[in-house]
């Protein structure tokens, strides 16, 4: 008994300190001091969780203690959220309501309270209705109070920091839903320091080898970064000063995962990013009205010691970003012969670009119009869930697209700003200023010069929209549509049409059936749907109301005829299907056994991979896999961590991860692909099959170069048993003289 209250003395000591730290910091801010609310809260929530614990072994009451913490210190809310914070998961956990919760913190507090209720839990659920639903809610709850996603953001980033207590397939499927839905909407509410830190971490546990090797080159490349910092800065120093501004002036490295993302663009080594950091400048201006003004000194200092690069200026001063962010950016040629950028901020410009919309409430002077932006976003959401795609994914990302997305600026003929997402085109403005407009789209007029409704815009285009009665939306202008709105108001459109169509193919087919002496029972469709190679009865319904195919010519028609009795009729009717043989050589019953909790090892089954490669990324051994359990075949199918596709599974259909890992034996040969690039000279080709077929024994299939005016490029395609063969290759690559580049592609 002794040890269990000693233990209990402990963690009470451990939460009254991470309680009075959320205090010091809150009396530390400029917001008003209801410090017997907060009190209040903290104990409700303390004595509503007693005694639970979270997986990693500590009281829960930490976990909203550490929310409220990142509300407050991090993102700058005041009492109001904090409380909200503390009490986000009593509704959800406890036996006490709203109701609970208004008569005793009051109606604001306990509206944001019941709004995180609605979104307790993943965005993504196992099943794709309930995702779609709980999307629906997540992006609704924006415009009741925007606090509410905020505090779920904060909620998300405490359990990104302590994911290591989740099982593996539950970290993939977390991290995944992260850098999915929650990372873009932190940059679109202005949140940057937690949208990198959300990235980060999504990315650190999605692949956890290659993020401490960026981190250990980030760390051994300090000193000469500093050098070349200090040898930058200093002439512009000397200048600020003459000048007389009060400013802190420092470097900001990149992001672990935005150097990756770098690395993955360009297929270039860690070495070949030359834009690790950004200096930032930020200035002290008791007077709003002179920011831009010194902005522009700043710039004028700047560009007279360095040359600038002609297409690199971002002037986010006039026109802010509709998260609020508001900054001039200038990219100049270093003295070491790198294009450095430079980012230049008054300290108000710099809350509001780290801390987004909290910041941007701080500095309010009561005109309205400073949200319009913000609040024009948020309409536009929710237009777009009026109508949602019925494909869960499809509406992700859409919205993720315009959440992640650089923003343009147009003008109608009145003059009006509308803000939209970079490759925009004429038929999205349409949508965004009116249905009908986009409906009856037949063209438009740019600075007076008619163009078609695919036309893409750029910034400070002026545009008239041009309709016609007449004009209908057609499939095709899918493919020239990017925002969420314009997507959703176009699906709901050809939704309707293709309703009919797919009751004409439903009726044609039920027809077929009866006329067979079949009766068109739920589970004989699916069955002949499935031989017919179709995933779900609508897509076969429409092509067959369509006209796409037919029955007298189909494969169908053709067993039926051949005889009532064969197996397809018994295989209808009976249901006796044998267990499938997936392409891995394992049966289905064996993928179903597989237990998610535990690795699932990439190994041969009598000679039979028990897994099947992605031809989408083409995964080879030492790659950060996973394994996602194909619904149709029930094989794993392995991708890799950062595979596009892979992404939008995990983020969309958790229960079927798997965590992978190689067998340390393996000796299955698989192909790769290496792109290579350099000045051509006498001897390079036969230098280059030397290294790889003498030197290193690596079996080549393949190797296609080609040369124009000195310079070579090609592709080399061998097999390899792992990474580390590859990683060898390009290495050793690199080292014959005139060749510049090696890198692994996709095949």
């Amino acid at each position: 008994m002794n040890n269990i209250d000693e233990h209990k003395t402990d963690d009470d000591q451990i939460v009254e300190s991470a309680f009075q730290d959320l205090l010091e910091g809150y009396l530390r801010s400029n917001h008003r001091k209801k410090i017997d609310i907060i009190k209040r809260a903290y104990t409700f929530a303390r004595e509503a969780h007693k005694g639970v614990r979270r997986r990693s072994g500590e009281p829960y009451i930490l976990h909203p203690i550490a929310v409220a913490r990142i509300v407050s210190q991090e993102i700058g809310l005041g009492s109001t959220s904090i409380c909200a914070a503390l009490l986000h998961d009593v509704v959800e956990d406890t036996d006490y309501t709203v109701e609970d919760i208004e008569n005793l913190f009051g109606p604001k507090i306990a509206s944001i309270v019941e709004g995180l209720t609605k979104i307790s839990g993943g965005v993504v659920a196992d099943h794709i209705s309930l995702q779609t639903e709980n999307f629906r809610k997540l992006l609704l709850t924006m415009s009741e109070d925007i606090r509410v996603i905020i505090i779920k953001i904060a909620d998300r980033l405490h359990n990104m920091r302590t994911l290591d207590s989740m099982a593996p397939a539950k970290r993939f499927k977390i991290a995944g839903e992260t850098a999915y839905i929650y990372a873009p909407l932190a940059h679109r509410l202005g949140l940057y320091a937690i949208k990198s830190e959300l990235e980060d971490l999504s990315f650190k546990f999605e692949h956890p080898d290659s993020y401490e090797k960026i981190n250990l080159k980030i760390a051994e490349s300090e000193g000469n970064r500093h050098e070349l910092y200090s040898h930058f800065a200093t002439p512009i120093k000397e200048r600020l000063l003459q000048k007389g501004y009060e400013y802190t002036m420092k470097a900001r490295v990149k992001s672990v995962y935005s150097i990756w993302k770098k690395m993955q663009a360009k297929n270039i080594p860690f070495e070949e990013v030359y834009d690790l950091y950004a200096v930032r400048i930020v200035f002290q201006c008791p007077e709003d009205r002179d920011e831009d003004d010194i902005c522009w000194s700043i710039y004028n200092i700047i560009t007279q010691i360095y040359h600038p690069h002609p297409d690199r200026t971002r002037n986010w001063l006039s026109t802010p970003k509709p998260n609020g962010y508001r900054a001039l950016h200038v990219t100049v040629m270093g003295p070491d012969g790198n294009w450095v950028e430079v980012q230049i901020r008054s300290q108000k410009m710099e809350d509001i670009a780290e801390r987004g919309l909290a910041a941007h409430w701080k500095y309010k002077t009561g005109d309205k119009a400073e949200d319009g932006e913000l609040n024009g976003w948020i309409e536009n959401i929710k237009n777009a869930l009026d109508n949602p795609s019925p494909d869960a994914m499809d509406m992700l990302s859409s919205i993720k697209m315009n959440l992640y997305s650089n923003e343009i600026f147009v003008f109608t003929p009145k003059g009006d700003l509308i803000t939209l997402p970079k490759n925009a085109t004429v038929l999205d403005l349409a949508f965004t200023l009116h249905s009908d407009l986009g409906y009856h789209c037949i063209a438009a007029k740019i600075n007076h010069k008619l163009v078609p409704l695919t036309q893409q815009l750029h910034s400070g285009d002026q545009v008239e929209i041009l309709t016609s009665k007449s004009q209908a939306p057609k499939a095709e202008w899918v493919e020239h549509v990017t925002t969420s709105v314009a997507k959703s108001r176009l699906a709901a459109a050809l939704r309707k049409d293709r309703r009919q169509v797919i009751a004409l193919g439903e009726k044609t087919f039920n027809d077929f059936l009866i006329e067979h002496g079949k009766e068109p029972t739920n589970e004989i469709v699916n069955r002949a749907l499935a031989r017919l190679g179709f995933k779900n009865p609508d897509e076969f319904f429409y092509k067959l109301g369509s006209g796409g195919i037919t029955l007298d010519n189909s494969h169908l028609k053709k067993i039926f005829e051949r005889n009532n009795n064969n197996k397809l009729m018994q295989y209808l009717t009976l249901g006796l299907v044998r267990p499938q043989e997936s392409s891995s050589g394992q049966s289905t019953d064996d993928i179903k056994s597989i237990d998610r909790k535990q690795t699932y090892i990439l190994r041969k089954v009598n000679g039979v991979p028990n897994y099947t490669i992605a031809t989408c990324c083409h995964p080879i051994p030492g790659d950060d896999v996973l394994g996602i359990i194909e619904p149709h075949t029930h094989t794993v199918v392995v991708h890799k961590q950062e595979c596009h596709e892979a992404m939008k599974i995990k983020s969309t259909y958790g229960s079927r991860i798997v965590n992978t890992m190689w067998q340390a034996d393996n000796t299955e040969a698989f192909p790769v692909t290496i792109e290579i690039r350099g000045i051509d000279r006498l001897g390079m080709l036969n230098d280059i099959t030397q290294l790889i077929t003498h030197e290193l024994k690596i079996n080549m299939r393949s190797l296609n170069i080609s040369a124009e005016q000195g310079i070579f490029v090609g592709k080399i395609n061998i097999f390899a048993h792992d990474v580390t063969i590859v990683e060898q290759l390009c290495t050793q690559l690199r080292k014959i003289k005139g060749l510049q580049k090696a890198v692994r592609i996709k095949n």
